[in-house]
């Protein structure tokens, strides 16, 4: 196995059920294109997969904001900005990944991008679960 798998753990919740749900089945989808990719699965299930898991991140992403609006969160410009921003370059890199396999590059390439998620999640969206819990 080149990379090895992401947990759901404490460090990673937030404080609210909902987020932490779709975080949880996040990393989920997560780990099922990183054994695609290292199993050097077929293309078509490579398809499948990366069209879950950019289909689910907009779904989530989607989520998160509506909570925001609803909830006045102050921070939701810039929460907003980062989804954009990641969205667009896990599309990028699926796309490399479905049009070229699941070469070492974009294999480090996407476990970096699936980090700095991690990150976001420690920081950002535990600020904003901490914001909806005080609602």
């Amino acid at each position: 196995m080149l990379i090895s798998m992401y947990e759901f753990n404490e460090k990673l919740k937030t404080g609210n059920a909902i987020i932490d749900k779709e975080h949880q089945e996040l990393i989920q989808a997560v780990n099922k294109l990183l054994e695609a990719c290292n199993e050097r699965k077929g293309r078509s299930s490579m398809d499948e997969t990366i069209k879950f898991l950019n289909n689910y991140v907009q779904q989530h992403f989607s989520h998160e904001e509506l909570l925001q609006e609803q909830s006045g969160y102050p921070g939701i410009a810039a929460h907003k900005l980062f989804h954009e921003n990641y969205k667009k370059t896990l599309e990028e890199i699926t796309s490399r990944i479905a049009d070229s396999g699941s070469t070492i590059t974009e294999l480090v390439n996407l476990n970096k991008h699936i980090r700095v998620l991690i990150s976001h999640i420690t920081t950002e969206d535990k600020k904003l679960g901490a914001f909806l819990n005080q609602q």
